[in-house]
């Protein structure tokens, strides 16, 4: 509880906060900070701008890609549901007595 007040009031004090931000260690963690907040940026804006152009590239291009995904998806789920390895007779829990 001391410990936290002590660090509370460090922390308030503009002269310490002020000669902590000229320090070499906290003004790369700044830059750093500032670089991978930028570059996030950036990447997300050409996210934005590969969606957009694959979204008004040929008509029914993006509804033809969700249908064919669709698809594969089903058919795929479909397959590994068949090839599912199954439990012996006997062995399902279920209604019934119980050994």
């Amino acid at each position: 509880m001391v410990l936290r007040r002590l660090l509370a009031t460090l922390l308030h004090s503009s002269q310490l906060v002020e000669r902590l931000s000229e320090s070499r260690p906290i003004r790369r963690a700044a830059q750093l900070t500032a670089f991978a907040l930028l570059q996030a940026q950036l990447r997300g804006q050409d996210a934005a701008r590969r969606l957009r152009a694959i979204a008004a590239g040929p008509a029914g291009s993006l509804g033809r890609r969700a249908a064919r995904f669709r698809d594969t998806f089903t058919q795929e789920l479909r397959r590994s549901l068949r090839e599912r390895p199954r439990p012996p007779p006997g062995s399902q829990k279920g209604p019934g007595p119980n050994p």
